[in-house]
C-alpha cells in the first residue's frame, strides 16, 4: 500500500509539473514499446534457433540410420562375392579336367571362365570402392560422435563447475542441471525478487555474480535468460502490464547484472520472458507456484562446427 501510494504521489506530481514531464513520459513509453518489440524479435529468433538444433539432431540420426543399411548391403554383397568364387572354384575344376580331354571343350570354357572372372574381378572392385566410400563415411561419423562426446563432456565439467561456484545458493531456490546437451542454472524469485518487483535483490546479486565468472571463462556459450511467472494476474501498476511483461524485466535484470561483467560476450545473451506458460509444477498450490516464479538460464555450447560436419557427410 505505502508503495502504491507512492506511486501515486508521483502521478499527481508529474501531472501538477511542467509540459516537460509529459514529454518525458511519452518518451519513456515509446522506449518501453520499443523494449516490446526487441523482445518479440529475440523470442523469435530463439525459436528459430532450436529448431535448427532439432534439424541437426535429426540429421545425425538419418546419417546413423543410412551408414547401418550400407553396412548391411556391403556385407550381403560380401556373401554374394564369396558365393560366386566359390561358383568360379567349381568352374575351375571342371575346366582342369576337361583340358585333359578336348581341346575344344577347353577353349570353350576357357572362354566361359574369362568372362566370369571378368565379372568377379569388376564386382571386386565396385566392392572395394564402396568400403572405402564407407570407410571415409565412417570415419566422420566417428569424427562427429567424438566431437558432440566432446561438447557434453565440456558441459558436463561447466555443470560440475557452476555447482562448485553456486553452492552456497543451492537450498535456497537455486539448481543447476545438465540435460539434452544443455546447462540448466533455476533460481527462484524468492532468491531473486519480491512479489511483483524485478529488482533482483542483495543474496540474488551474489548469486548472479558468481555465474557471471563462471561465463566470463566461457565466452563461446550462448546465453538464454528466460523469465518465469506463476499463473496470478500481475496486480501492480506502473510500466509493467502483465505477467508477460514482468517475466521479460526480470529476464533483462539479470542480463543488467550478467552484462556488468566485462569478460561475458554481451552477443552470446538473449533474454526472453515467457509469462506462466512453462511452468514446471502446478498453479494449483502455493508450493507449485513458488517453483514456477524462477529465471532460467539455459547455456548451449556452440554447434556450428558439428553442422559443418555434418553438411561434409551430406
Amino acid at each position: 500500500m505505502i508503495k502504491k501510494a507512492s506511486i501515486g504521489l508521483v502521478v499527481l506530481a508529474l501531472s501538477a509539473t511542467s509540459c516537460v514531464s509529459k514529454k518525458i513520459y511519452n518518451d519513456l513509453e515509446t522506449k518501453y514499446s520499443d523494449l516490446k518489440k526487441e523482445n518479440r524479435s529475440i523470442a523469435d529468433e530463439n525459436e528459430s534457433l532450436k529448431t535448427a538444433k532439432n534439424q541437426l539432431e535429426l540429421d545425425r540420426d538419418k546419417l546413423t540410420k543410412d551408414l547401418a543399411n550400407t553396412k548391411d548391403e556391403l556385407a550381403k554383397q560380401k556373401a554374394d562375392l564369396a558365393a560366386e568364387q566359390k561358383k568360379y572354384k567349381v568352374l575351375q575344376d571342371s575346366y582342369n579336367a576337361l583340358e585333359k580331354n578336348s581341346n575344344d571343350a577347353l577353349e570353350s570354357n576357357m572362354a566361359k571362365n574369362r568372362d566370369l572372372l571378368a565379372q568377379l574381378e569388376a564386382k571386386s572392385k565396385k566392392l572395394a570402392d564402396e568400403q572405402a566410400r564407407l570407410d571415409k563415411t565412417a570415419n566422420r561419423l566417428k569424427e562427429l560422435e567424438d566431437m558432440i562426446a566432446a561438447k557434453e563432456e565440456s558441459m558436463r565439467k561447466l555443470k560440475e563447475t557452476l555447482s562448485k561456484a553456486l553452492n552456497g545458493f543451492e537450498g535456497k531456490g537455486l539448481t543447476v542441471e545438465q540435460k539434452n546437451g544443455k546447462v540448466y542454472v533455476s533460481m527462484e524469485n524468492k532468491l531473486l525478487f519480491n512479489s511483483g518487483s524485478w529488482a533482483v535483490g542483495t543474496e540474488g546479486r551474489k548469486a548472479v555474480v558468481e555465474l557471471g565468472k563462471v561465463l566470463g571463462e566461457n565466452p563461446d556459450l550462448s546465453v538464454l535468460i528466460e523469465g518465469h511467472t506463476d499463473d496470478d494476474p500481475y496486480a501492480g501498476s506502473g510500466p509493467i502490464a502483465n505477467n508477460w511483461d514482468l517475466s521479460t524485466k526480470r529476464a533483462t535484470a539479470i542480463v543488467a547484472i550478467l552484462s556488468e561483467n566485462p569478460k561475458i560476450n554481451k552477443q552470446k545473451l538473449t533474454a526472453a520472458g515467457r509469462s506462466e506458460f512453462s511452468p514446471l509444477a502446478s498453479n494449483a498450490t502455493p508450493e507449485g507456484k513458488a517453483k514456477n516464479r524462477r529465471i532460467e538460464i539455459i547455456l548451449t555450447p556452440r554447434l556450428d562446427e558439428i553442422a559443418e560436419m555434418l553438411n561434409s557427410i551430406n
